[in-house]
């Protein structure tokens, strides 16, 4: 498994896999080239399908700013190694000098080989049982493993995730207005706020303020703002949403909510070995529903639950996500995805209570491993029209 910081990434929305990601492939390619060489990209599959509302050939004039260079949405070439693929070739007098093709394979993350999971990482634990089966032998606890396995640097990077996340939340509830592109999307997370602070019912405000504080993420990835990938942009708002109710109602401590991103690092760490965190290979599940599940987890710890109860709420969590297709209307992360993001904010905190008020009374016959796998043959069963390629769901349906 790879360092949590995969999971934790800093950078613009509105999507990590269509914007942080060839951002960073748009970088690295750049290396060595100045502005003398003439540069062509090429998008394929999901990338050309949504890269317009998704911003991706704009993220990458972005870096080339200054350069002679072409984009192409290659709409045809739908047989590919990875949903998420673009290639890069630079000129120099009609010559070619350098080629690279990327895969962006969610979260940020891009590769330039698909044997990335067996070519590197930092925990030697496969899945959910192997870590479970760590503890027992070693007593030891989860936010133990972080800290033995990550970098020194850890604190300090989760300390920096936690603040960007509570800055965005705090920007955005401010704002006003509408999002950007033709869906004319107009940003509401301020005044559902503004009504949640008048409800007197105490869990009816609380549904509301999660809500407000997911909203605020979501509106604000979807205008391009610094967000944390959580494990995505387009999944963003519901760990943040989560960790600042906590905050500023219970009082946690900072120390407390670091390591409560630590157990959300390890849950959505699993996924990404075991499945995918990308709504390009395995849909909405992978995004949505990931994020979900790290956020359950992390509430469960907060809350001191055992290690029995993360999972268990990890996997209610993830569970009742299964099939969830990435059908982004038009391409932009807009709708159906700041919805999503309030009700997944929502599932996770449902899913904390089933852990701790049903987990008691009986063991739970489905682990977290084995949701886990089935997302995975759910996500492969799907058709390609579900998985971020706007030509399926409600992006058929909402024109």
């Amino acid at each position: 498994m790879e360092s949590i910081k995969s999971l934790f990434v800093i950078g613009p929305g509105p999507s990590s896999s269509h914007t942080i990601g060839p951002f960073n492939a748009a970088l690295d390619f750049k290396k060595g080239l100045d502005e003398k060489y003439k540069i062509k990209v090429i998008l394929y599959g999901s990338l050309a399908l949504t890269g317009k509302g998704h911003l991706t050939d704009k993220i990458i004039k972005k870096v080339f700013e200054g350069y002679d260079i072409n984009i192409d949405f290659n709409f045809t070439n739908l047989e590919l190694k990875h949903p998420n693929t673009l290639s890069f070739t630079a000129y120099l007098n009609d010559s070619i000098v350098k080629e690279k093709t990327y895969y962006s394979v969610g979260g940020g993350e891009i590769v330039t080989s698909l044997n990335y999971k067996q070519d590197k990482g930092v925990y030697d634990f496969k899945n959910f049982n192997d870590i479970k089966k760590y503890l027992q032998e070693n007593n030891k606890s989860l936010v133990d493993i972080v800290n033995d396995n990550e970098d020194k640097d850890i604190n300090e990077y989760l300390t920096k995730v936690l603040h960007t996340m509570f800055n965005v939340i705090e920007r955005n509830l401010s704002l006003e207005g509408f999002l950007p592109g033709q869906l004319n999307t107009k940003r509401v997370a301020s005044k559902i706020y503004e009504n949640a602070l008048k409800i007197k019912d105490i869990e009816e405000q609380r549904i509301m303020l999660l809500t407000a504080f997911a909203y605020a993420t979501a509106e604000g990835n979807a205008s391009g703002d610094i967000v944390v990938t959580a494990p995505t942009c387009g999944s963003a708002g519901i760990l943040p949403s989560i960790l600042y109710y906590e905050s500023l109602y219970n009082k946690i401590s900072e120390e407390k909510l670091i390591n409560a991103l630590k157990i959300a690092g390890i849950i959505g760490d699993i996924c990404k070995q075991n499945a995918s965190i990308s709504g390009a290979v395995l849909g909405c599940q992978a995004e949505v529903g990931v994020a979900t599940a790290m956020t359950a987890g992390a509430l469960s710890f907060i809350h001191d639950l055992s290690i029995y109860q993360i999972e268990y709420s990890s996997e209610v969590a993830l569970e009742h996500f299964l099939g969830l297709t990435c059908d982004p209307v038009d391409g932009y992360v807009q709708i159906p995805c700041i919805e999503r993001n309030g009700i997944g904010s929502l599932r996770a905190y449902v899913s904390y209570l089933y852990a701790k008020n049903i987990a008691p009374y009986r063991k739970n016959r489905v682990s977290f491993d084995d949701v886990v796998e089935a997302m995975q043959i759910t996500g492969e069963s799907l058709s390609k029209d579900y998985k971020e390629t706007a030509i399926g769901g409600l992006a058929k349906i909402i024109k």
